[in-house]
C-alpha cells in the first residue's frame, strides 16, 4: 500500500506537473489525498505493539515535502519500530534536542530537494556526534549512495522498503561524521550567504524570468512561478555538487530544466542562456563556476 500505491501515485503526480499537465493546485490536492491515505495506514499499524527500538524520522530543514518521511515512518512502525516523526523542515537544533531527550537507536532523514542538502549534513553531524547512526534518502540524493556517503551518512535508502532494511542493519554506535572538503564547503557556505543577490541578478537578466510570458494553456503566474523555481533549483544544484563532489547534480538539474521548459513550449535556447548567466555570475566562486561550465550544456566560453 505505502510503496506500491501511495508512493507510486505521488511519482505520477510529480510527473504530471513536470509535463505541464497539472497545475500546482491539482498537485497539492492529490498530495492531500496521499497524506490522508498514509495517515489511515499509520493509525492501523499503531495498533500493534512496538517490538524494536526507537527511530527519529525527520525532514531536513528547507524540506517541506513531509509525505516521504511519513511513508518511511509508517513503514518502520509496521516493522515494529517505535517512531517519533518530527515533520517538515525540522531545524537542526530541534533534532539535536530530540536526540538528547529520546536517545533513539537511529535517525532517518528525508530530503527531496537539493537546497536542503546543507541542512541534511547538519542533521548527520548532530546524530553521529551523539553516536547515533543515521540513514538518509530522498530524490535529492540521486540514484545511488554517492551523495549520502560524501555527507557522512551511515546508510542510504532508495525507498521505504530499503529504509526498513537499512535501519535493521545499522550499527549500534557510530563515530562522528568526518569533515567535508574544506574549500568546497567554504564556497558552498559563501554561495548560501549570497543566494538572494544571485537569484535577484538572474531574475533580472535571464530572458524567461525578466519578461512575462502567458498562453491560454499556462496562465501568467504559472510560468512566472516556474521560472523562479528554476533559478533557485539551479543554484541549489551547485550547492549540492560542491558539498557532495557529485557534478551529476548540475547536469541532472540542467536536464530537468530543459524538460520542464519544453513541456511549456518555452524556447529551448533559454536553458543554455541560463547556464551562461550562471557561469558569469559565479566568477568569484571558482569551484562552482567550473562545475557549471563543465556540466551545464552549451554554457559558452569561460
Amino acid at each position: 500500500m505505502l510503496v506500491d500505491v501511495i508512493a507510486s501515485a505521488q511519482r505520477t503526480v510529480g510527473d504530471r506537473w513536470q509535463r505541464g499537465e497539472w497545475t500546482v493546485a491539482e498537485e497539492h490536492a492529490a498530495t492531500a489525498v496521499s497524506v490522508s491515505a498514509t495517515e489511515a495506514v499509520a493509525r492501523h499499524v499503531r495498533r500493534a505493539p512496538a517490538t524494536r527500538g526507537r527511530v527519529v524520522v525527520a525532514c531536513a530543514e528547507r524540506e517541506w515535502h513531509a509525505l516521504p518521511a511519513m511513508i518511511v515512518g509508517t513503514a518502520l512502525r509496521a516493522s515494529g519500530w517505535e517512531i517519533t516523526l518530527l515533520g517538515a523542515s525540522t531545524p537542526p537544533v530541534r533534532l539535536s534536542q530530540y536526540l538528547h531527550d529520546l536517545g533513539p537507536d537511529a535517525t532517518a532523514v528525508s530530503c527531496s530537494v537539493l537546497g536542503a542538502l546543507p541542512t541534511t549534513r547538519r542533521f548527520i553531524e548532530a546524530s553521529t556526534t551523539a553516536g547515533i547512526p543515521v540513514v538518509i534518502g530522498g530524490s535529492a540524493f540521486g540514484p545511488d549512495d554517492r551523495r549520502a556517503a560524501a555527507l557522512g551518512a551511515t546508510a542510504w535508502a532508495a525507498g521505504a522498503r530499503e529504509a526498513v532494511d537499512a535501519v535493521r542493519s545499522l550499527p549500534t554506535v557510530v563515530p562522528a561524521a568526518p569533515p567535508l572538503n574544506g574549500a568546497a564547503a567554504a564556497e558552498q557556505a559563501a554561495l548560501e550567504l549570497a543566494h538572494h543577490r544571485l537569484v535577484t541578478g538572474l531574475h533580472e537578466r535571464w530572458s524567461l524570468a525578466a519578461r512575462i510570458v502567458t498562453t491560454d494553456r499556462h496562465p501568467l503566474d504559472s510560468l512566472h512561478s516556474v521560472a523562479a523555481d528554476v533559478v533557485n533549483q539551479s543554484l541549489h544544484a551547485v550547492w549540492a555538487a560542491l558539498l557532495t563532489d557529485d557534478p551529476r547534480a548540475v547536469a541532472d538539474t540542467a536536464a530537468w530544466v530543459a524538460d520542464l521548459l519544453a513541456a511549456r513550449a518555452v524556447d529551448p535556447t533559454l536553458v543554455a542562456e541560463l547556464g551562461s548567466l550562471l557561469t558569469r555570475d559565479l566568477r568569484d566562486y571558482p569551484l562552482a563556476k567550473s562545475l557549471v561550465h563543465h556540466n551545464w550544456p552549451a554554457t559558452g566560453p569561460r
